[in-house]
């Protein structure tokens, strides 16, 4: 892969991981694009690793925080014994519906939704699902109903974010969109479901990224292929950083609306390029 490829994949990966329009899903159609054989292989997943560090860079304190926390409940034999290792239990149980899907489900998967008629489809259906979260904010607003702080989140909760960010496995879906979406139906505050599914994403990322990494060692880190993946890796790193700062900032004042219209977009131009046969 020419370095300039994977910069530009190193870019479109930082920039749609965490605003909810679906990394996986711009990262099959421009590799597709560009002529790429194996557009869904493991440089799609293991590029991710970048952005997981633009998390661990952004939410240094807090993770340390959660970390140290989740030692010291394991050393006391008590679950939650602050708020920040309450905080990292969560997180732990929230990622396990994506962990169960990933493992039994990854050959699945691959083969059905890894196409653009798939990705289409889901981006338009997740869409709906996102502009349906904002009405229903919009609703408990309307009703003088106050939005839930980071401290009112509990364990059903973490579950039902959970399992829409296992619903994001399936291109189109978006990991950072399906999880917001999710924490805005549980009527949480949109910085903070923004800030919940960033950390959220840490051990998936995480484990998706290292699993294929192994998996597909002997192609990755093939002598031709080592520097087009450091820097993918680098650009995805910076780039994320900025776009998580970004979102954040943005969802204290506004909605996801120009979300739901990007998605709708992107769907209506994939089936645009299915029918010119420029996508297979």
């Amino acid at each position: 892969m020419p370095i300039w490829e994977a910069a530009l994949l190193g870019l479109i990966q930082g920039l749609t991981e965490f605003l909810p329009i679906s990394s996986t899903a711009h990262l099959l159609v421009a590799r597709q694009l560009l002529g790429h054989q194996k557009p869904e292989d493991a440089f799609t997943v293991v590029i991710q690793l970048g952005t997981l560090a633009s998390v661990f860079v952004y939410f240094r304190a807090d993770i340390v925080k959660m970390l140290n926390g989740l030692i010291a409940d394991v050393r006391v034999r008590r679950l939650a014994s602050t708020s920040d290792s309450r905080l990292g239990w969560l997180i732990v149980l929230g990622t396990v519906p994506a962990v169960l899907l990933g493992f039994f489900g990854k050959k699945w998967l691959k083969e059905t939704f890894f196409n653009p008629t798939s990705v289409a489809i889901v981006a338009i259906v997740f869409a709906l699902l996102m502009a349906a979260s904002e009405w229903w904010a919009r609703s408990r607003a309307a009703r003088n109903v106050p939005p839930r702080e980071e401290s009112e989140i509990g364990w059903r909760d973490a579950i039902w974010v959970g399992l829409f960010q296992a619903l994001a496995l399936m291109p189109g879906g978006s990991r950072s969109g399906t999880t917001i979406t999710a924490g805005l139906f549980a009527g949480l505050a949109r910085p903070v479901a923004a800030r919940f599914s960033f950390l959220l994403s840490l051990p998936v990322i995480l484990g998706a990224g290292l699993k294929e990494m192994y998996d597909e060692r002997a192609s990755l880190f093939a002598t031709d292929q080592v520097t087009p993946l450091v820097v993918g890796l680098i650009v995805s790193a910076v780039v994320g950083y900025l776009a998580i700062a970004f979102l954040l900032s943005f969802l204290k004042r506004y909605s996801m609306a120009v979300f739901v219209v990007y998605r709708l977009i992107l769907a209506a131009t994939i089936f645009a390029l299915l029918a010119a046969g420029v996508l297979k």
